[in-house]
């Protein structure tokens, strides 16, 4: 196997990148400046040797605890409890949420073979019953899917027995779409979620 097919393998292994289009990223790299390659190259290495998960949170860090956790301004009391680890830096790119996270590591799917034990559910509930955390409520940040439906009702049973309150991310329309293009099961999400509008 040539260089070029070893790459065009590997890069087909990436999450939505398909034969054809692995085939045009391997070309794009041989094709451009050798340095770039060498840079992505230096930068694969480092994240395969420096990067690991937080042992408290579960999120991505090169630190002996990721940045969230060890920051002491953060809402002790408020666990937001997500799918994956890039999950985290879309909540905190909204710039509206100021307590901590957990990351389960993906999501129930008796389907694929992953249940609760394949989970990060254990350190969900450690975080919980530790004497000195002051946890009184937990978001469950779950995807919209089935499976992330599934885990979140999963989730808020195994926490039922905690004395914390167990909330859900709310849904509806999306801001500037049109209620012409929305599916019925948003717009039924968003009825059910709605709430009183303020006085101005």
């Amino acid at each position: 196997m040539s260089p070029i097919e070893r790459l065009t393998r590997e890069l087909g292994r990436l999450p939505g990148v398909g034969a054809k289009t692995a085939l045009r990223l391997a070309y794009h790299l041989v094709k451009g400046p050798k340095e770039n390659v060498r840079r992505l190259a230096r930068a694969l290495i480092e994240v395969a040797d420096r990067i690991h998960p937080c042992p408290v949170c579960g999120n991505y860090c090169a630190t002996a605890v990721c940045s969230v956790c060890e920051d002491p301004r953060r809402d002790q009391s408020v666990i937001c409890v997500v799918e994956e680890a890039f999950e985290v830096g879309a909540i905190e790119r909204a710039a509206r949420f100021r307590g901590l996270f957990h990351v389960l590591g993906g999501r129930l799917s008796p389907l694929d073979g992953i249940g609760p034990d394949d989970l990060n559910i254990g350190g969900l509930i450690g975080r919980i019953e530790d004497p000195g955390a002051s946890v009184g409520e937990v978001i469950l940040a779950t995807n919209a899917s089935v499976e992330g439906e599934a885990t979140a009702v999963y989730l808020e049973g195994v926490l039922r027995g905690y004395p914390l309150r167990v909330t859900r991310l709310a849904r509806g329309i999306p801001v500037g779409s049109d209620l012409e293009y929305i599916d019925g099961t948003t717009i039924a999400e968003a009825l059910a979620g709605r709430r009183e509008m303020e006085a101005r």
